[in-house]
């Protein structure tokens, strides 16, 4: 018998990148996975591969920034695979704006809320079966931001982060006694779409020494497959190999910036 047959998991994100690599990982454990995200077409591949290894998933589209939605997806993964044992928070997004000087107030609130406040909302939406079984696992993809915050992430990117860190600290300290793992993954820069959203995106030789999404979902595997008597409370997955980014932190000072507060060429 596989670690987890016979569990139910959530996993945001799960069309691509770190999401994607997790779903993959749990449901070949014998997992049943819910795998969540906005767009049909890639949930749907990621099914896919998984029924072809004869796993179990079931698709869920939904907008996490919408508190309905976070509802609506909790109950249709209680109906269609049962209670919850298992919630990887993994969806993510950053502004396009990184200095706080220029960030305009909705991409600030926008990254809040998909990054912190919706994690919350999940967590506590999941938290009636795991404390009834005395048991559950949740699983936060927070990000190195948390704790060395700069221009690479942006200033709401590293404050949320932070946040959802603090959170999950407080899930653990309140609720392990109770058999809940609270568990806090911090991947440094890593190789994923987000990274598109760059002021200067990385170049393919610069990626090839990054974080892979699929180093953070082995983490997560290791994690979420020991004993239910141990728990990884917080990983750092950091590259091996540190760039230097001292041209794309001042490049990502001025995005956003009005004309004439631009340095001069």
């Amino acid at each position: 018998m596989s670690q987890l047959t016979g569990r139910v998991a959530i996993v945001t994100g799960a069309g691509s990148g770190m999401g994607r690599e997790t779903a993959l990982l749990l449901a070949a454990k014998g997992a049943s996975v819910a795998i969540v995200g906005r767009r049909r077409d890639a949930l749907d591949e990621v099914k896919k591969l998984i029924d072809e290894r004869g796993g179990k998933a079931v698709v869920v589209t939904a907008d996490i920034a919408q508190a309905k939605e976070i509802t609506r997806l909790v109950d249709v993964v209680r109906s269609d695979l049962g209670t919850i044992d298992i919630l990887i928070n993994n969806a993510g997004s950053s502004s396009r704006v990184l200095n706080p000087r220029w960030t305009p107030d909705d991409e600030w609130q926008h990254v809040i809320t998909v990054n912190l406040t919706a994690v919350f909302q999940l967590s506590k939406a999941v938290l009636p079966d795991m404390l009834a079984k005395q048991e559950g696992t949740i699983v936060t993809v927070s990000s190195l931001a948390a704790v060395n915050p700069n221009l690479l992430g942006g200033a709401a990117y590293g404050a949320a982060k932070a946040g959802v860190r603090n959170f999950m600290t407080f899930l653990h300290n309140t609720f392990r006694n109770e058999g809940l793992r609270a568990i806090t993954v911090l991947p440094g820069e890593a190789d994923t779409p987000i990274l598109e959203n760059r002021a200067r995106p990385p170049a393919p030789e610069e990626r090839r020494n990054m974080v892979q999404p699929i180093d953070v979902a082995t983490a997560i595997e290791v994690a979420v497959t020991l004993p239910a008597r141990a728990v990884l409370q917080e990983i750092i997955v950091a590259p091996t190999r540190q760039r230097d980014t001292a041209a794309d932190l001042e490049i990502s000072r001025w995005v956003g910036a009005p004309t004439d507060s631009q340095p001069s060429a």
